[in-house]
């Protein structure tokens, strides 16, 4: 129950994420995330000491193998904060939520290539409708949804760094904000020699961008909590919460387009995803049989042993 909660916690907040970044659109892309960068760094330090990760960080820092990867998932998700950022001040949501709801489909295509992990004919099938999904909006449109794929793609290989690498999460967001912060405080300290100054003068407006620090940490926070209480499978499976929520908010709060023919892209790809999960459920009902097996049988030869 509280893994569940946890995890509708974590998701939850980031599908209504636009409302905050859509709420302080007025500083632009650029300083949001430098801002984001710059708190999150501050604020998940002192965090990563607090429960007890100290060691851990450590070991990271020296490690410059660990460090070098870290450089690059954190280029990717800095990329991917600031097209998500642009998506939602340039009323582009509904693309974004398009990126990650294939997201996982990508996520099992890079697993493929990179990892040697073999797709089921059901995952093929998935992948290969979620294709068709994006096909008929470029067929549609005339317009390749290259933020939405974007996305989708940076967070997925994002993922995959992270996966091979097998560094816990705050360790890895610490590490990755302290490595991005120069090119955040380049950033606002140009701001600053063109005027603009590297924070707003209006405490409010510092308060709005300081804001940003906590809605990076909070969501991760929960998804660590219901990551400890939930099986991978049962937690994927809540990963669909996040990009409905930013649909709901692209259509029906901020108004954006949406023809009647983009219901065949979100259906086909709904679709698909329906397949990934029946599979994924599958799968793990599989696995679960085969360990009872192995439980049971070494329980047998325990007892023939005696």
């Amino acid at each position: 129950m509280a893994g569940g909660l946890f995890a509708l916690g974590a998701y939850g907040i980031w599908g209504i994420a636009p409302l905050y970044f859509r709420w302080i659109d007025e500083f632009g892309a650029l300083q949001i995330v430098a801002h984001r960068v710059l708190w999150s760094a501050l604020l998940l330090l002192p965090l990563v000491w607090a429960v007890g990760g100290w060691s851990r960080l450590m070991a990271v820092l020296r490690n410059p193998a660990s460090l070098g990867w870290l450089a690059i998932s954190g280029v990717l998700i800095g990329c991917n904060w600031l097209l998500f950022i642009y998506a939602v001040v340039s009323e582009r949501v509904l693309e974004a939520s398009l990126g990650y709801f294939i997201n996982p489909l990508v996520s099992l295509v890079l697993g493929m290539l990179f990892l040697g992990e073999r797709l089921r004919p059901l995952q093929w099938l998935a992948v290969a409708i979620a294709a068709v999904g994006v096909g008929n909006e470029i067929l549609r449109f005339g317009d390749v949804p290259w933020l939405g794929l974007t996305l989708a793609f940076s967070f997925g290989f994002y993922g995959l760094v992270r996966k091979r690498l097998g560094v816990d999460a705050f360790t890895g967001l610490t590490v990755e904000s302290w490595l991005l912060l120069p090119l955040a405080l380049a950033w606002l300290g140009w701001q600053a020699l063109l005027g603009q100054g590297m924070f707003p003068s209006a405490p409010a407006d510092l308060g709005k961008l300081f804001l940003a620090g906590p809605i990076t940490m909070l969501p991760l926070l929960c998804f660590a909590a219901a990551a400890n209480r939930l099986t991978l499978g049962s937690l994927g499976f809540f990963q669909y919460v996040a990009p409905s929520l930013q649909f709901v908010l692209a259509v029906w709060v901020f108004a954006e387009p949406f023809a009647r023919t983009q219901w065949w892209t979100f259906g086909l790809i709904w679709l698909a995803l329906g397949l990934f999960s029946f599979a994924a459920l599958h799968e793990q009902r599989r696995l679960r049989g085969l360990r009872r097996t192995a439980g049971a049988s070494e329980a047998t030869a325990d007892g023939s042993s005696r």
